[in-house]
This record gives C-alpha cells, structure tokens and sequence, in this order.
C-alpha cells in the first residue's frame, strides 16, 4: 500500500513539473505581445530632428527594425507627409507612407485594405447625374419646379398641357 502511495505522490509531483502544451494562439504574453520584450529594450540607432520657420522634420531609426520619418509646414493647419516601418510579430515589415493635410490623413501600403470596386450600376448613375448637371439640370429632392409650378399648382405630368387642377400647397421655409 505504502508503495502505490509512494508512486502515486511522484506522478504527481513529476506532472506538476512538466509544462503543459499551449496553441501559440492561446499563450499569454504578459505585454501582450510576443515581441514586446525585444522592443522594450530596444536602442535608438540614429534620430535626427529640425524645426524652423518654413516647417519641421524628423526621422529615427532603431536596433529592432522601426524607422520613421516625417516632414511638415504650417499652412491652412500643418501638412505632412512621412512614413514609419516595422517588423511585425509574423517577422514580416510593414511600411506606410502617408500625408496628412486639409484632406485628412491617407496612408498606403501594402498590407492595408483597400476598398471594394464601385458597382458597374453606381457608375452609370453617378456619370448619368454629371452629365445631367452640366447640362443644366439639378435635383435638389424637393417637387417644386417639377410637379408643383410657381404658384402652388400641381402639375399633372400625365396630360399636362390640357389639364391643370389646384391642390392648396404650404411651404414651410
């Protein structure tokens, strides 16, 4: 008896020291993030920076892969254009170059999104509305000037020269 005590307290004791698996997706990273560590400690290999009159400018380059650099001038707000890269946790890098002015901020790169195609019908319409407004023609939504005339009549657009027939009509303007 002694002896399957004895055995069962070292499986025990010999479980509790090996590691359980964990899926990579479910490991706990105390930063949150596998390559954190790495970042924390990182140094700053090169940083140059100047402000002036005309603008600013900056750039900074570290031992873990980050650079960024970015060049700005004080008109209708601040435009800039620049660009970071990194190497992401999958080890790949990832570089945006963007602009940032009146128009707000438009990055682009590679791995970013880019919106579906416009459908074929949507363009059609937005071509068919353009030309319509160059030639004169404006939709505002509203009725009047097409089923309401000047003064409040309702236009019947079915036999509209022969026949004409008074609706009150209340503008709230």
């Amino acid at each position: 008896m002694k002896l399957i005590i004895l055995a069962a307290v070292i499986g025990v004791c010999a479980a509790g020291a090996i590691p359980a698996y964990v899926p990579p997706q479910y490991r706990y990273y105390p930063d949150g993030r596998p390559r954190a560590a790495l970042e924390r400690n990182a140094a700053i290999l090169r940083s140059d920076s100047e402000v002036n009159e005309q603008g600013y400018r900056y750039a900074y380059e570290t031992e873990n892969g980050i650079q960024a650099d970015e060049a700005g001038v004080e008109a209708n707000g601040i435009q800039a254009q620049g660009g970071y890269s990194y190497v992401g946790d999958d080890g790949q890098v990832y570089s945006v170059r963007y602009t940032a002015d009146s128009n707000g901020f438009q990055p682009q790169g590679a791995h970013l999104p880019t919106p579906p195609p416009i459908p074929d019908a949507i363009v059609r319409s937005l071509q068919h509305n353009a030309k319509a407004e160059a030639s004169g023609v404006y939709d505002d939504g509203s009725y009047r000037g097409k089923y309401i005339d000047a003064s409040g009549v309702v236009i019947n657009r079915y036999n509209y020269p022969y026949r004409r027939f008074f609706t009150p009509y209340k503008t709230y303007q």
